[in-house]
């Protein structure tokens, strides 16, 4: 079967397509630092924060959320020197803002996967590209997730992070129909 080009550069991206890409998840942890690392991928390559996901782990105790909305400037200032972490301080000051918002939405949603995953009906979307060509940067639930995510207080969520992130998580399958990674072509 043809795979999917995007992640054959590397197999640290291979590696993210075959066992996380696009598989759905409703583990608000996990949910939470896929919405990070998407965030701090702004202006950068998927590979080079991937290469920096251990150091994310560790510096933001593995994405506890309620840890991460505790975090204080000075914190996030250590966390910028002492860990492997990309740099630039308001995407680091974006994950407690994003931890915040996100224990608000448990609060009054029950959990962030519910809030997220009714924007579907609970069901992913299964898309048919024959080509990573045809795979859009957002589509209009991105746009609407990112305002109604940005109204909430989050922070690096425009349509094009969204849309990487709702790959991430899993609302969306973007693998190529001729993929074996494919819902339909899953066993």
């Amino acid at each position: 079967m043809e795979q999917c080009l995007w992640p054959q550069s590397s197999e640290r991206l291979q590696a993210y397509h075959d066992e996380e890409w696009c598989r759905p998840s409703r583990d608000d942890r996990y949910i939470f630092e896929m919405l990070t690392l998407e965030g701090a991928q702004a202006g950068l390559s998927w590979n080079i924060v991937l290469a920096k996901r251990e150091a994310y782990q560790s510096a933001f105790n593995n994405f506890d959320i309620e840890y991460c909305a505790g975090l204080t400037d000075a914190d996030l200032e250590a966390i910028k020197e002492n860990y492997q972490v990309i740099k630039h301080f308001s995407k680091l000051q974006s994950v407690r803002s994003n931890a915040e918002a996100v224990l608000k939405i448990q609060n009054e949603f029950g959990s962030f996967a519910d809030f997220l995953w009714s924007y579907v009906d609970f069901k992913p979307i299964i898309n048919n590209w024959t080509a990573d060509t045809e795979i859009p940067a957002q589509s209009p639930l991105s746009v609407r997730i990112s305002k109604d995510l940005k109204k909430r207080g989050f922070k690096f969520m425009g349509p094009v992070i969204t849309y990487s992130f709702l790959q991430a998580i899993g609302m969306v399958d973007d693998h190529i129909i001729s993929c074996s990674f494919h819902t339909c072509n899953a066993n």
